[in-house]
C-alpha cells in the first residue's frame, strides 16, 4: 500500500540518521547518516576528509533517489505519488542540510552545490498522491464489505486530507463515516449464574476497571449499553458461576494467666505475743504476697468467601464463542476479641489489650462479596487482556 511504502521510507531514513563510523555508512548506502554527521562537525570545524565525505555521500544520495523517481514515474502508476513526494522531500531536506556548510574550501578544494528547487515537482507530486488517496479512500468507503475496509478507508482519506489541505469537498465527514463504522464495539456484561443473589451496583462494580490496554484505535469497550439502538460486534460475558459463602465462625481459647503479687505485710511476733524489734529498735515487718489469677477468653470470628466464573468472548455477527477464559478470587473476614474473668491484674499488657477488643457483627453475605470485589476485578480484567487479540 503506497502509505506503508511512504511510511517505510521514513523509517529507513530515520535509521541511516544513527550512530556509527561514516565509512561503514557509506558502504551501507547510508548516505542521510554520513551526510548528518559529516555536516554538524564542519560547522564545527571544517576538516578535508568530512567534507570528501559529505560530497560523496551527497552525490550518491541524490543519483539513489532521482534514479527511483524516474522509474516510479515511468511506470505510471498512482499508487507510486506518494513515494515519489516523499523522495522529493528527502532530496529538499538533503539540500538544505548540505547548504548550511557549502560554500565551503577546504585544503584547496571549493565544495558547492547549485541550488534545485524541488517545490514544482512535490507539488504535483502532492496533489496527484491526495486524488489517488481520495479517489481510492472513497470508493473503499462505498464499497465497504468489512471492517477492514472501512479502517483501510479511513488510512486513505486522512492521507489525502493530509496532502491536499482538507480541500476535497464533504473530506472530513468521509474520514468520521469511515472512522465510525471501522471501530468494533465491544459490550461488557455480568451474568450472575451463581445462587447469591447480587444488587445491580455490585455486578457493576465488579467491571468498573481500568481500561487501560485494552482499547485501541479500532476497538472500543463499553460497560453499560449507551443506548437501545446501540449495535456491538462483540460481547464479553463475565459468568459468576458460584459464589460460595461460608457460615459465620466463631472459635473461644481459653487461657489462664497467674501472678503472685504483694498483699501489705505483717509484724513479727515473739513467744509472748509482742512484735519484735531490730537492733536498731525498729519493729519487724515481712512482706506479704498472694496468687491471683484470670482466664482470658478469646474469640476469632471468620468468615470467607469464594468466587469463581469465566470470561467468555463472543462474536455477534456471526454469533459465536471465540474464547473462554476462567477466573477466581477469595477474600475473608477475620476479627479477634477477648473478654477477661478473674483479676485483670494477672494479665500481661498484650493480653489486657486485647480485651479492648470487642465483638463485631459479622458482614453479610453481599457485603462479602463486595470486599472481594477488589480482589476479583485485577482478574476480570487480566482474563480480558489475555484475550484482547481475538477482538479486532
Amino acid at each position: 500500500m503506497a502509505m506503508q511504502r511512504g511510511l517505510t521510507i521514513i523509517i529507513v531514513t530515520l535509521l541511516m540518521t544513527g550512530c556509527g563510523s561514516t565509512t561503514k555508512n557509506l558502504q551501507r548506502g547510508n548516505y542521510d547518516a554520513v551526510i548528518d554527521k559529516t555536516t554538524k562537525q564542519l560547522i564545527r570545524k571544517p576538516d578535508a576528509k568530512d567534507a570528501a565525505e559529505m560530497d560523496r555521500a551527497f552525490r550518491l544520495a541524490n543519483e539513489r533517489d532521482l534514479e527511483r523517481i524516474r522509474f516510479l514515474t515511468r511506470e505510471n502508476n498512482p499508487d507510486n505519488y506518494d513515494e515519489i513526494f516523499n523522495r522529493y522531500n528527502m532530496l529538499k531536506e538533503r539540500q538544505r542540510k548540505v547548504r548550511t556548510v557549502t560554500p565551503l574550501t577546504v585544503d584547496g578544494k571549493t565544495y558547492n552545490y547549485e541550488y534545485v528547487d524541488y517545490d514544482r515537482e512535490m507539488i504535483e507530486a502532492k496533489q496527484k498522491a491526495a486524488d489517488y488517496f481520495y479517489n481510492n479512500g472513497r470508493g473503499l468507503l462505498e464499497n465497504a464489505l468489512q471492517k477492514e475496509d472501512y479502517r483501510d478507508a479511513y488510512y486513505q482519506l486522512t492521507k489525502a486530507s493530509e496532502y491536499s489541505g482538507g480541500q476535497f469537498p464533504e473530506i472530513d465527514e468521509l474520514i468520521h463515516v469511515s472512522r465510525m463504522k471501522g471501530i468494533s464495539r465491544v459490550i461488557v456484561e455480568v451474568y450472575n449464574q451463581s445462587a447469591t443473589k447480587l444488587p445491580p451496583q455490585v455486578e457493576e462494580d465488579l467491571i468498573s476497571f481500568d481500561t487501560r490496554g485494552l482499547d485501541n484505535q479500532w476497538v472500543e469497550y463499553h460497560f453499560k449499553h449507551l443506548d437501545d439502538n446501540a449495535m456491538y460486534d462483540y460481547a464479553v460475558m463475565v459468568k459468576l458461576l458460584s459464589i460460595m459463602v461460608s457460615p459465620d465462625e466463631t472459635k473461644d481459647t481459653d487461657e489462664v494467666f497467674n501472678k503472685r503479687i504483694s498483699d501489705g505485710f505483717e509484724y513479727v511476733l515473739d513467744a509472748n505475743g509482742n512484735v519484735m524489734k531490730d537492733t536498731a529498735g525498729n519493729d519487724i515487718k515481712l512482706q506479704k504476697f498472694k496468687d491471683i489469677s484470670c482466664t482470658l477468653i478469646s474469640t476469632r470470628q471468620f468468615k470467607g468467601v469464594e468466587i469463581r466464573g469465566e470470561v467468555e468472548i463472543h462474536s455477534i455477527e456471526p454469533e459465536r464463542l471465540i474464547q473462554k477464559e476462567p477466573f477466581g478470587a477469595q477474600n475473608q473476614f477475620e476479627h479477634f476479641s477477648a473478654r477477661s474473668i478473674g483479676d485483670e491484674g494477672a494479665l500481661t499488657e498484650e493480653a489486657l489489650r486485647m480485651t479492648q477488643q470487642e465483638k463485631v457483627p459479622f458482614p453479610t453475605d453481599v457485603e462479602m462479596v463486595m470486599m472481594c470485589t477488589e480482589t476479583i476485578k485485577p482478574a476480570i480484567r487480566n482474563a480480558i487482556y489475555a484475550n484482547r487479540q481475538a477482538i479486532r
